[in-house]
């Protein structure tokens, strides 16, 4: 390990490691997630002349799950790669840096799948109306 500014530097080859590590861990979730939702994601093979408004709701309301799943499942990566990007930082500003930006993306993607909840809310409210 070389020292730099009195702090343990790991060898690149451990930095790689990790970020492979962390990538792997990523993408199984993103695959775990999607294989969950998969069936729930898709509209059923009616015949589209034959649907109702209850149908076209239903779909609506499954994209928005797929919205908030897949934003979710990002942000999720975006904070575990950013939590590794600082603890391996190794007090190199420019990598925390670059943390700073990843944690900052896992806080737009959260903050996606919560606002998409609410925007479907208030539009039912709007579409529906209060007492239906």
């Amino acid at each position: 390990m070389a020292v730099e500014n009195g702090r343990a530097d790991p060898k690149p080859e451990a930095r790689r490691r990790a970020a492979v590590v962390a990538a792997v861990a990523g993408i199984a979730a993103a695959g775990w997630v999607a294989a969950g939702l998969g069936e729930a994601a898709w509209a059923q093979g009616e015949d589209p002349a034959g649907q109702s408004t209850a149908d076209l709701e239903e779909v609506v309301e499954r994209l928005r799950n797929v919205i908030i799943a897949l934003a979710s499942a990002f942000a999720t990566l975006l904070l575990t790669v950013g939590g590794l990007r600082w603890m391996l930082a190794g007090g190199d500003p420019s990598e925390i840096d670059r943390a700073k930006k990843a944690l900052g993306g896992a806080a737009v993607g959260y903050g996606i799948a919560i606002l998409a909840t609410a925007l479907m809310v208030v539009l039912d409210y709007i579409v529906k109306g209060a007492g239906k």
